[in-house]
């Protein structure tokens, strides 16, 4: 099957299987895991942070970085179309208890205007905000240009309050905006990056910055059971991952183009080849709209050996990642041509 759901369907490559089952392993609770400490100092030094922390998921990186910055009770600002909002379960509520505030983010991207205007400070009736959270690249698949995030920083600056960075995708963002991935995190005081995305590996992630914060960070991991023990068999893979496979993702954009052009073209179908910065196509149908025709549409890709997931009220959202070719593209688009224009497939 070609699965075109998400970037998070990535197989780890041979390489990394060796890698893995070479790893030199220890306690990482105690420090004693090497591997696990090499990643750390690698994903510090790319993202030009001071230290960085191994964790098993971008959601429990981005819960941490909040558990670590926020005081219980608090407010954090962050746009309502962000991925800690959407679809991260509420977390925010359970494990910081803190009070998320959505803000209007056009196209994914927070106006320093629309911060200041909310950041507020404890009184009768108001709590304290104590943290801002942006998202680079936005999970709607675009890279926000830095000046942006510049403006966001200023403000934080101005009252005295930490800025995180969902930076799951920050390479995608960094190879999208012509820059290093050093040069979007330096915008923000913590960074939270994904290894098991278009990254290629098996699990984990890395919360990132200042050396007093990861310390912090570490030991409020432990309280959310995340203090792995010989976690050096899956920290290898992530080694690799910042080593081989950030150099391709380019790659992975440039056929999330191709496919956008192409569904362009389709007649009824609504699709703005610009609008997509990384990997991600976004195209709406309206057919599609209707949950029973949704489901059709699902289970006819998936007879063509495609899965994809089901559209949000027409939109269908299709990732390309290193398991998709050029070859793997040719059959979407052939796929797509017929089940759109009604045909079999």
């Amino acid at each position: 099957m070609i699965d075109i759901r998400s970037d998070t369907v990535t197989q780890p490559t041979e390489a990394m299987r060796k890698a893995m089952a070479a790893a030199e392993v220890g306690d990482d609770v105690y420090g004693d895991d090497p591997t696990v400490n090499r990643l750390e100092e690698l994903g510090a030094e790319i993202t030009g942070k001071e230290a960085a922390v191994f964790v098993p998921s971008g959601t429990f990186g981005n819960q941490l970085a909040l558990f670590t910055w926020c005081g219980r009770g608090t407010e954090v600002l962050l746009g309502e179309e962000c991925h800690i909002i959407q679809h991260e379960a509420g977390a925010a509520s359970v494990i910081a208890a803190v009070q998320t505030r959505p803000l209007p983010a056009p196209g994914g991207v927070l106006a320093g205007e629309a911060v200041r205007e909310r950041i507020r400070k404890r009184d009768l009736h108001a709590p304290a905000v104590s943290l801002i959270c942006v998202e680079n690249a936005h999970s709607l698949g675009r890279a926000v240009p830095l000046a942006d995030m510049d403006a966001v920083r200023a403000e934080a600056r101005a009252a005295g309050i930490p800025v995180h960075l969902d930076g799951a995708r920050i390479f995608n963002a960094a190879a999208a905006l012509g820059c290093e991935g050093k040069d979007i995190a330096a915008r923000a005081d913590s960074v939270m990056f994904c290894l098991s995305k278009g990254l290629c590996a098996p699990i984990g992630s890395l919360l990132a910055g200042k050396a007093d914060f990861v310390r912090e960070a570490r030991f409020r991991r432990k309280i959310m059971g995340g203090g792995m023990r010989q976690a050096g068999v899956i920290a290898a893979a992530g080694i690799l991952a910042l080593t081989e496979q950030r150099s391709r993702l380019a790659e992975d954009h440039e056929r999330a183009k191709k496919l956008a052009r192409f569904l362009a073209g389709l007649p009824g179908a609504a699709c703005d080849p610009d609008a997509a910065d990384i990997n991600m196509t976004f195209f709406d149908w309206p057919p599609a709209a209707l949950p029973q025709e949704a489901e059709k549409f699902t289970k006819k890709f998936r007879d063509a050996g495609i899965l994809i997931n089901p559209p949000e009220k027409g939109c269908f959202r299709f990732v390309t990642h290193a398991g998709i070719g050029d070859g793997e593209l040719q059959k979407i688009m052939d796929a797509c041509a017929g089940i759109f224009d009604g045909s079999a497939v």
